[in-house]
Protein backbone atom coordinates (compact mmCIF):
# COMPACT_ATOMS: atom_id res chain seq x y z
CA UNK A 1 0.00 0.00 0.00
CA UNK A 2 2.95 2.42 0.99
CA UNK A 3 4.89 1.64 -2.19
CA UNK A 4 1.86 2.08 -4.43
CA UNK A 5 0.98 5.50 -2.31
CA UNK A 6 4.32 7.44 -2.39
CA UNK A 7 5.07 6.76 -6.19
CA UNK A 8 1.03 8.03 -6.74
CA UNK A 9 1.25 10.95 -4.55
CA UNK A 10 4.76 11.84 -6.67
CA UNK A 11 3.13 11.24 -10.00
CA UNK A 12 0.27 13.00 -9.82
CA UNK A 13 2.01 15.61 -7.43
CA UNK A 14 4.80 16.47 -9.83
CA UNK A 15 1.96 17.82 -12.85
CA UNK A 16 0.91 20.21 -9.81
CA UNK A 17 4.13 21.36 -9.24
CA UNK A 18 5.89 21.77 -12.87
CA UNK A 19 4.38 25.03 -12.23
CA UNK A 20 7.07 25.65 -9.55
CA UNK A 21 9.94 23.85 -10.29
CA UNK A 22 8.96 23.28 -14.47
CA UNK A 23 10.90 26.78 -14.91
CA UNK A 24 13.89 25.58 -13.32
CA UNK A 25 13.67 22.58 -15.06
CA UNK A 26 13.85 24.37 -18.41
CA UNK A 27 16.39 27.14 -17.56
CA UNK A 28 18.86 24.17 -16.09
CA UNK A 29 22.54 25.40 -17.85
CA UNK A 30 23.85 22.59 -20.57
CA UNK A 31 21.05 23.01 -23.37
CA UNK A 32 23.46 23.50 -26.24
CA UNK A 33 25.21 20.06 -25.10
CA UNK A 34 25.51 17.09 -27.19
CA UNK A 35 22.19 14.66 -26.39
CA UNK A 36 24.01 12.80 -24.04
CA UNK A 37 25.21 15.39 -21.76
CA UNK A 38 21.83 17.15 -22.03
CA UNK A 39 19.67 13.90 -21.22
CA UNK A 40 22.46 12.21 -18.53
CA UNK A 41 22.54 16.01 -16.81
CA UNK A 42 18.45 16.19 -16.51
CA UNK A 43 19.02 13.10 -15.06
CA UNK A 44 21.79 14.09 -12.43
CA UNK A 45 19.60 17.15 -11.41
CA UNK A 46 16.46 14.77 -11.08
CA UNK A 47 18.83 12.09 -9.16
CA UNK A 48 19.89 14.79 -6.53
CA UNK A 49 15.90 15.74 -6.13
CA UNK A 50 15.29 12.08 -5.14
CA UNK A 51 18.56 12.49 -2.62
CA UNK A 52 17.29 15.19 -1.04
CA UNK A 53 13.73 13.33 -0.62
CA UNK A 54 14.82 10.37 0.76
CA UNK A 55 17.30 12.44 3.31
CA UNK A 56 13.90 14.09 4.61
CA UNK A 57 12.51 10.91 4.16
CA UNK A 58 15.00 9.43 6.98
CA UNK A 59 14.60 12.14 8.91
CA UNK A 60 11.07 12.14 9.22
CA UNK A 61 10.78 8.80 9.29
CA UNK A 62 12.81 9.07 12.68
CA UNK A 63 10.38 11.98 13.96
CA UNK A 64 8.06 8.05 13.19
CA UNK A 65 9.98 5.88 14.63
CA UNK A 66 9.91 8.22 18.00
CA UNK A 67 6.23 8.86 17.85
CA UNK A 68 5.64 4.80 17.69
CA UNK A 69 8.18 4.25 20.98
CA UNK A 70 5.67 6.60 22.67
CA UNK A 71 2.52 4.95 21.71
CA UNK A 72 0.98 8.11 20.14
CA UNK A 73 0.79 6.30 16.38
CA UNK A 74 -2.87 6.10 16.46
CA UNK A 75 -2.99 10.08 17.25
CA UNK A 76 -0.11 10.73 14.63
CA UNK A 77 -1.99 8.94 12.26
CA UNK A 78 -4.90 10.97 12.54
CA UNK A 79 -3.63 14.24 13.05
CA UNK A 80 -1.59 13.40 9.61
CA UNK A 81 -4.92 12.16 8.06
CA UNK A 82 -6.60 15.97 8.36
CA UNK A 83 -3.71 17.54 7.67
CA UNK A 84 -3.68 16.25 4.34
CA UNK A 85 -7.46 16.83 3.97
CA UNK A 86 -7.01 20.20 4.63
CA UNK A 87 -4.32 20.89 2.19
CA UNK A 88 -6.18 19.20 -0.75
CA UNK A 89 -9.42 21.23 0.64
CA UNK A 90 -7.04 24.56 0.87
CA UNK A 91 -5.19 23.76 -2.70
CA UNK A 92 -1.73 25.21 -1.10
CA UNK A 93 -3.03 28.89 -0.81
CA UNK A 94 -1.99 29.30 2.14
CA UNK A 95 1.63 27.82 2.02
CA UNK A 96 3.20 31.44 2.09
CA UNK A 97 1.78 32.78 4.90
CA UNK A 98 2.68 29.44 6.43
CA UNK A 99 6.64 30.06 5.76
CA UNK A 100 6.06 33.29 7.17
CA UNK A 101 4.75 31.84 10.32
CA UNK A 102 7.14 29.62 10.99
CA UNK A 103 9.67 31.83 10.15
CA UNK A 104 10.97 29.81 7.36
CA UNK A 105 10.80 32.43 4.87
CA UNK A 106 14.32 34.05 5.31
CA UNK A 107 15.33 30.38 4.59
CA UNK A 108 13.76 29.92 1.33
CA UNK A 109 14.87 33.15 -0.03
CA UNK A 110 18.10 32.26 0.82
CA UNK A 111 17.94 28.75 -0.67
CA UNK A 112 16.76 30.52 -4.10
CA UNK A 113 19.28 33.03 -3.90
CA UNK A 114 22.06 29.70 -3.46
CA UNK A 115 20.40 28.52 -6.29
CA UNK A 116 20.37 31.23 -8.85
CA UNK A 117 23.98 31.60 -8.27
CA UNK A 118 24.38 27.68 -9.64
CA UNK A 119 22.94 28.68 -13.03
CA UNK A 120 25.98 30.50 -13.35
CA UNK A 121 28.35 28.14 -13.24
CA UNK A 122 28.36 25.21 -15.65
CA UNK A 123 29.43 21.28 -15.52
CA UNK A 124 27.26 17.81 -15.01
CA UNK A 125 28.37 18.38 -10.78
CA UNK A 126 26.18 22.08 -11.19
CA UNK A 127 23.19 20.11 -12.18
CA UNK A 128 23.34 17.51 -9.71
CA UNK A 129 23.64 20.26 -7.07
CA UNK A 130 20.56 22.34 -8.14
CA UNK A 131 18.74 19.13 -7.96
CA UNK A 132 19.78 18.60 -3.94
CA UNK A 133 18.74 22.03 -3.30
CA UNK A 134 16.24 22.14 -5.18
CA UNK A 135 14.78 19.05 -3.35
CA UNK A 136 14.54 21.72 -0.01
CA UNK A 137 12.40 24.09 -1.81
CA UNK A 138 8.69 24.27 -0.68
CA UNK A 139 5.65 22.33 -2.27
CA UNK A 140 2.84 21.18 -0.63
CA UNK A 141 2.51 18.01 -2.61
CA UNK A 142 6.32 17.03 -0.65
CA UNK A 143 5.06 18.31 2.56
CA UNK A 144 2.61 15.38 2.21
CA UNK A 145 4.89 12.78 1.28
CA UNK A 146 6.83 13.56 4.42
CA UNK A 147 3.71 13.22 6.35
CA UNK A 148 3.30 9.60 4.91
CA UNK A 149 7.15 8.95 5.49
CA UNK A 150 6.21 9.97 8.88
CA UNK A 151 3.97 7.12 9.26
CA UNK A 152 6.24 4.21 7.87
CA UNK A 153 8.15 4.47 11.86
CA UNK A 154 11.00 4.02 10.65
CA UNK A 155 14.32 5.53 9.38
CA UNK A 156 14.58 3.43 6.49
CA UNK A 157 10.97 3.08 5.92
CA UNK A 158 10.62 6.98 5.38
CA UNK A 159 13.87 7.08 3.23
CA UNK A 160 12.03 4.83 0.95
CA UNK A 161 8.94 6.13 0.64
CA UNK A 162 10.16 9.69 -0.43
CA UNK A 163 12.66 7.91 -2.69
CA UNK A 164 9.67 6.22 -4.35
CA UNK A 165 8.02 9.89 -4.28
CA UNK A 166 10.83 11.04 -5.89
CA UNK A 167 10.78 8.36 -8.86
CA UNK A 168 7.16 9.30 -8.96
CA UNK A 169 8.20 12.31 -10.11
CA UNK A 170 10.68 11.62 -12.15
CA UNK A 171 8.71 11.06 -15.45
CA UNK A 172 7.29 14.41 -15.83
CA UNK A 173 9.87 16.10 -14.59
CA UNK A 174 12.13 14.64 -17.31
CA UNK A 175 9.57 15.10 -19.87
CA UNK A 176 9.38 18.94 -19.09
CA UNK A 177 13.12 19.56 -19.30
CA UNK A 178 13.44 17.75 -22.38
CA UNK A 179 10.58 17.95 -24.29
CA UNK A 180 8.50 20.89 -23.02
CA UNK A 181 5.66 20.50 -25.43
CA UNK A 182 4.72 17.20 -24.26
CA UNK A 183 2.89 18.31 -21.67
CA UNK A 184 -0.28 20.76 -22.63
CA UNK A 185 -1.81 22.93 -20.27
CA UNK A 186 -4.77 20.86 -20.93
CA UNK A 187 -3.33 17.64 -19.75
CA UNK A 188 -1.90 19.47 -16.48
CA UNK A 189 -5.64 20.63 -15.98
CA UNK A 190 -7.00 17.39 -15.91
CA UNK A 191 -4.36 15.79 -13.99
CA UNK A 192 -4.51 18.79 -11.63
CA UNK A 193 -7.94 18.15 -10.99
CA UNK A 194 -7.63 14.61 -10.10
CA UNK A 195 -4.75 14.91 -7.76
CA UNK A 196 -6.65 16.49 -4.38
CA UNK A 197 -8.65 13.96 -4.79
CA UNK A 198 -6.02 11.27 -4.42
CA UNK A 199 -4.25 13.15 -1.18
CA UNK A 200 -7.84 13.85 0.19
CA UNK A 201 -7.76 9.75 -0.44
CA UNK A 202 -4.72 9.16 1.36
CA UNK A 203 -5.72 11.66 4.15
CA UNK A 204 -8.91 9.46 4.89
CA UNK A 205 -6.63 6.20 4.95
CA UNK A 206 -4.57 7.70 7.15
CA UNK A 207 -7.61 8.30 9.74
CA UNK A 208 -8.82 5.27 8.91
CA UNK A 209 -6.18 3.30 9.92
CA UNK A 210 -5.77 5.50 12.71
CA UNK A 211 -8.90 4.25 14.48
CA UNK A 212 -8.03 0.62 13.23
CA UNK A 213 -4.74 0.47 15.88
Amino acid sequence: METWTALAIGFFGSFHCIGMCGPIALALPGQDSSTFRLITGRLLYNIGRIITYSLLGALFGLIGHSIVLAGLQQFLSIVLGIVIIITAISQNKHLGNWKTTMGLAPFFEKLKTVISAQFKKRGQRTLFTIGILNGLLPCGFVYIGLAGSVTTGSIAGGAVFMALFGFGTLPAMLAISLAPGMISVEMRRKINSVTPLLAGGLGLYLIYRGTML
